[in-house]
């Protein structure tokens, strides 16, 4: 999963500090998304998936829990 957030953001064309920016958290935060070191919480997933416009649902399925 964590590659497949890094290849789609690469294909959009957009840095982590952007993507960060437009999630309105900090770039270590997400840095630590995409590297698997931290799960992102309901919100920030679903704000993720929106920038990038992906569509299928599996961009974070190897998440086994999801923080609220």
């Amino acid at each position: 999963m964590r590659e497949k957030l890094r290849k789609i953001r690469i294909s959009k064309n957009l840095t982590q500090k952007e993507i960060a920016k437009l999630i309105e958290i900090n770039r270590a935060t997400y840095t630590n998304i995409e590297l698997g070191n931290k799960n992102p919480s309901l919100s920030v997933a679903m704000k993720i998936k929106n920038i990038l416009k992906y569509s299928n649902d599996d961009i974070f399925h190897n998440i086994n829990k999801v923080k609220e």
